[in-house]
């Protein structure tokens, strides 16, 4: 699962979280014992910890992996250990399910009796064993180590020769166990388990959670209900997108690109026009984000009115030509229908900037002269405006 499956842990240092959990049962009827099923018991809390720290060492790390893990042990029937049992077939079940975990992982159970000064070490101890013997010595690790240990004795303490005999006798025992695990499935599956959601992690400017999340968490609800897609987003703006569908998946990425995005200069977008003005069009190019298209930008030709080319509601595809200080961002229509680069659409836009004062002044004394000249009720005459225009220089 993703990491909004991580087991949180409440405890007095602080609260922590589990990324890779084993959950062992123990059913009464494994042992041959009859009492009810309710809460786990003392010896299925303290199995499922053994198997779960053999296993931890060699998980592989969460920005190589980015999955939580759980993995179930199902016991059906008990003569010696389980414990070391489910650390063997959580190895395996994990390799073949595609958890590239460092190494495999085995154990066995050490046991010794006593009497005197006699002893010997019994390797991979039953439950008589286990019953009447003087220690359970439970051993995990892989071909290079020792990853857990459990220790239970029923006598005063141990000689080190009995140490010594112990963990050499569990190391050949546990190469033995590897061998045959190895001869099954000798590394992970290069594929993920069909089961498994497919997650993607990208990296976004701490800035833009507050983007990407929106308010109330309106933004980022609307991407997981469009998209059934479960995604988590760390403080440190690290943003993990799991799916089984890969272009659910994709889909929400794309959102996620587009809410966190930056605007470039000479990028190419399609926006929607959300505003009209006499001066020219807003356009909003990406989302929450919109810039000014100037009424000279809009098309390859002389434009009138922005209402001849454009409407609110439209999508139009329009190339960012400059960002100011401030940041407002400056588009090009024009740009874009012309082939232009950045540098030649600021060159025209200056142009025509510059040029507009003279033209709104040369304009200014067109309408006096039009008002001057008005007939029939007031209307001006039709060459009172086109002499206006052709002096304007449009």
């Amino acid at each position: 699962g993703s990491s909004s499956d991580e087991q949180e842990i409440e405890g007095f240092t602080g609260d922590t979280k589990k990324r890779y959990m084993h959950h062992y049962n123990f059913p009464p009827y494994s042992t041959g014992e009859v009492y009810p099923l309710r809460g786990p018991r003392r010896r299925e809390i303290g199995h499922g910890a053994l198997a779960e720290r053999a296993i931890e060492p060699v998980l592989p790390k969460e920005d190589e992996f980015p999955y939580v893990i759980r993995s179930v042990s199902e016991v059906l029937s008990s003569n010696g250990s389980t414990s070391m049992a489910s650390t063997c077939a959580s190895s395996l079940a994990l390799f073949d399910a595609g958890v590239p975990l460092k190494a495999p992982v085995a154990g066995i159970a050490m046991g010794v009796i006593t009497e005197g000064d006699r002893w010997a070490v019994l390797t991979d101890i039953q439950g008589l064993e286990d019953h009447l013997g003087d220690m359970d010595f439970k051993v995990a690790g892989t071909a290079k180590g020792i990853t857990a240990v459990q220790l239970d004795i029923k006598i005063s303490g141990l000689r080190f020769e009995i140490i010594e005999e112990t963990l050499q006798r569990a190391r050949e025992a546990r190469l033995q166990i590897l061998e045959v695990m190895n001869a099954c499935i000798p590394a992970p599956r290069s594929e993920l388990s069909p089961y498994a959601p497919r997650i993607t992690t990208v990296q976004i400017p701490v800035s833009k959670i507050g983007a990407l999340i929106g308010p109330g968490g309106k933004n980022i609800r609307s991407i997981i209900d469009e998209t059934g897609v479960t995604i988590d987003v760390a403080d440190d703006g690290r943003v993990t997108v799991a799916s089984t569908d890969g272009e659910s998946a994709a889909k929400a990425l794309r959102r996620i690109t587009e809410l966190t995005a930056e605007p470039e200069i000479g990028r190419i977008y399609t926006g929607k026009v959300v505003r009209v003005t006499d001066f020219g069009a807003f356009v909003e190019f990406l989302p929450g984000r919109d810039g000014l298209v100037h009424i000279s930008q809009l098309a390859d030709y002389r434009v009138n009115r922005v209402e001849d080319v454009v409407h609110e509601g439209d999508e139009v595809m329009v190339m960012v030509t400059d960002i100011d200080p401030q940041g407002k961002v400056r588009l090009s229509r024009q740009a874009v229908l012309e082939g232009w680069t950045p540098e030649q659409a600021r060159e025209r836009d200056s142009r025509t900037s510059g040029g507009g004062a003279s033209s709104r002044s040369r304009s200014g004394e067109g309408s006096r002269r039009e008002a001057s000249g008005r007939s029939d009720g007031g209307r001006p005459r039709r060459e009172g405006r086109e002499g206006r225009e052709g002096r304007s220089g449009r």
